[in-house]
């Protein structure tokens, strides 16, 4: 049931340890109030906006160039993002400045460790997402069409300018997926650029390649989820393939942003450590060995909800994998208080950085190197 604004979004689905959260999250409805006093969230509310993403093929069809589908669309059909259309032979995007998620969040639920420890994002977020996963943990609101949700009519300058007055230091395009809301997404990442804000992305990845190294200009860090490495699996769970994916990967390299990695481990389906070794013998000869990896604990939801939670041995064993195969920096995701949520320096063994939950609790880095022994931790730092 989506009966209410999703300005503050408690996360329902699974249980979070740190309190303090509630009280951010209620401080984000509290800064954005004065802005929304003048309106009212409503559902149904679709403002559509032409969009240069799109190839006229005559007679009436479009194709949409922002993702590897690369949607033929006749005239009034829309994708199967839900929220790209064509108009009257044109291309239009039906979210742009129609958020249905701000909300101001610690830069560590992203998730981003090497991005500003302690640090607090403001997430943007609209309807849609150009991938089915059968384990999303937002469906009701990728997996819906604007129509759907409730949303408000919030222009890039005001998100920015909320961003501002909440204290956040990051704009964060998260939760549902950014790339289906490209113009507005990049619209609101330059005004954050010039108000000396960083961007961050938490993408699937599956972007075309002309749209992603033109947002590159903006992007400071992403956080790309790398959903298994199995081309069936990819296909089968997710609705996508994994080839663009990595593809995205690379470019990301060239383009000189910083990449963290998410894996979510699912029993069954991804959790083969054959696999996880390959994948992180992949990131270290594509990305290097101080790529950020994330394993996060899969919980029951959405389509997969006859599954288990994740073991916490799987995810020891993957992360233990994937420090064999030569990444430095391995982290487990959604289990507070492991180990696995620490950044170590893997030149000397020192606590870079001590978190709980969401929590930072302790950073030793001095200038972006360990306090203790001088050495680089890659990152976004200041």
């Amino acid at each position: 049931m989506k009966d209410k604004p999703r300005i503050f979004d408690a996360d329902k689905r699974r249980t979070l340890k740190a309190g303090a959260l509630c009280a951010l999250g209620l401080a984000g409805l509290a800064a954005f109030a004065p802005r929304a006093e003048g309106q009212t969230a409503r559902k149904g509310l679709v403002k559509a906006r032409r969009s240069e993403w799109f190839t006229s093929l005559g007679n009436g069809r479009v194709r949409c160039d922002l993702c590897p589908r690369a949607c033929v669309l006749a005239r009034g059909q829309r994708g199967p993002c839900r929220v790209r259309e064509n108009r009257g032979g044109r291309g239009y995007s039906l979210v742009y400045g129609n958020p249905s998620l701000l909300q101001l969040d610690p830069v560590e639920r992203k998730p981003f460790f090497h991005v500003l420890p302690g640090e607090r994002a403001l997430s943007v977020s609209t309807a849609g997402c150009n991938i089915e996963c059968k384990f999303c943990e937002v469906w009701d609101m990728a997996l819906v069409a604007p129509e759907e949700v409730y949303a408000y009519e919030v222009s890039p300058a005001e998100v920015v300018m909320h961003a501002r007055e909440m204290g956040a230091r990051a704009v964060s395009f998260a939760f549902g997926e950014p790339v289906v809301f490209f113009e507005y997404m990049e619209s609101v990442a330059r005004k954050a650029r010039e108000a000396g804000l960083l961007n961050l992305l938490h993408t699937n990845g599956y972007i075309a390649e002309a749209p992603l190294r033109r947002l590159c200009r903006y992007l400071d860090a992403v956080n790309v989820d790398l959903k298994g490495f199995d081309e069936a699996f990819y296909r089968e769970v997710c609705g996508g393939e994994l080839g663009p994916v990595l593809r995205t990967l690379r470019r990301l390299r060239d383009e000189g942003v910083a990449v963290e990695v998410t894996y979510p481990l699912i029993p069954s389906l991804n959790d083969d450590m054959e696999e996880i070794d390959a994948m992180s013998r992949w990131l270290v000869e594509n990305l290097g060995p101080g790529t950020p990896l994330h394993f996060a604990r899969f919980y029951p939801l959405y389509k997969l909800a006859n599954l288990p939670p994740t073991p916490v041995r799987t995810l020891d064993r993957a992360r233990e994998t994937a420090r064999g195969a030569g990444l430095d920096y391995v982290y487990v995701a959604r289990v507070t208080g492991h180990e696995g949520e620490n950044t170590f320096c893997p030149d000397c063994g020192n606590t870079v950085v001590e978190r709980l939950g969401f929590v930072v609790e302790r950073v030793r880095l001095k200038a972006g190197k360990c306090a203790r022994c001088g050495h680089p931790v890659p990152g976004r730092w200041s």
